[in-house]
């Protein structure tokens, strides 16, 4: 199996970026700590600089040391590559690159709507800008426009893309893919909600927020269906969803800073235009962390 194929599978947290308190800056040894702590939990590698990881609000320079130090401490990073025009996003790739990641996630530039033509001839360039694989990101609810099951096809055909993350929440789009590429695009969920749905679908692993919280818990869901343990599959499942949904009861990554914060594992304040979770947030945050932490901390002994 190519290495880079071992990258698409399982647990992968889509990271938080920390930003220290005092000054906004970033904090290097906190997005350290958490991508170590997800890798040793069982994490098969992180994303840096996507949505999750406010890449929008990152400097081109900010973007490379954070690629940089996650790589340097020896957790394999896909490197968010989003951006609003083709240019500025083949120069992240091409930094990426140079700063050790193993592969890059490209999603369709926000705002500016391309069509499919567009949006494939963007996927080429930002391919040809590096030797690392592509992981395709679809996330219409961001970006303002979708990719089409045939253009994915075509971009995979032309071996542009290696991977899918799916934000569309479309289960049924996985067999449909699976009819048009074969199995050999493995298919990751970008909602923790349909994770294992997505797997029973024909999915290959989930790119996850929650796994920022409990990256045991989400890596032992993953495990669990591998091996064929649908009771326990279901029973993480069910563990996970108070957590899943209250990641979301603001605009990500605000809840999950916000409980990393109520953890002590780095600051919870995001880059303006965001803001800090309210506090009726927090309180629903505390309820939920006080009994999924308490299981994540016995799956990390146990794993």
């Amino acid at each position: 199996m190519p290495m880079h194929q071992t990258l698409f599978e399982g647990a992968i947290p889509a990271l938080v970026t920390p930003f220290r308190a005092e000054d906004a800056g970033l904090d290097l040894p906190a997005l350290v700590a958490l991508a170590q702590r997800a890798w040793r939990r069982g994490a098969a590698a992180v994303v840096v600089g996507g949505s999750t990881g406010e890449g929008p609000a990152l400097r081109p320079e900010e973007h490379a040391q954070a690629v940089r130090a996650v790589a340097d401490a020896g957790v394999p990073v896909i490197a968010g590559v989003g951006a609003p025009c083709t240019e500025a996003a083949a120069l992240l790739a091409q930094a990426a690159e140079r700063c050790g990641a193993a592969a890059l996630l490209c999603s369709a530039p926000p705002y500016v709507k391309p069509g499919q033509d567009g949006l494939r001839a963007h996927v080429r360039a930002v391919a040809a800008a590096s030797g690392l694989p592509v992981v395709l990101y679809d996330v219409p609810s961001r970006a303002g426009v979708a990719f089409a099951d045939e253009t994915i096809a075509r971009l995979h055909e032309a071996n542009l893309v290696h991977a899918l993350k799916d934000a569309t929440g479309d289960l049924s789009r996985v067999p449909r893919l699976r009819a048009l590429c074969g199995a050999g695009l493995p298919q990751l969920s970008g909602d923790d909600a349909t994770a294992l749905a997505h797997l029973a679908m024909g999915g290959s692993g989930c790119v996850s927020v929650s796994a920022n919280l409990v990256p045991a818990l989400c890596a032992a869901l993953q495990g669990a269906w591998r091996a064929g343990d649908l009771a326990r599959a279901g029973a993480l499942r069910d563990r996970l969803a108070p957590l899943d949904a209250a990641l979301f009861v603001e605009s990500n990554p605000i809840p999950v800073k916000a409980a990393l914060g109520l953890l002590r594992l780095c600051d919870p304040v995001p880059r303006l235009p965001l803001t800090r979770a309210g506090q009726p947030t927090l309180a629903h945050l505390a309820r939920i962390l006080g009994e999924v932490m308490a299981a994540e901390e016995a799956e990390a002994r146990v794993s």
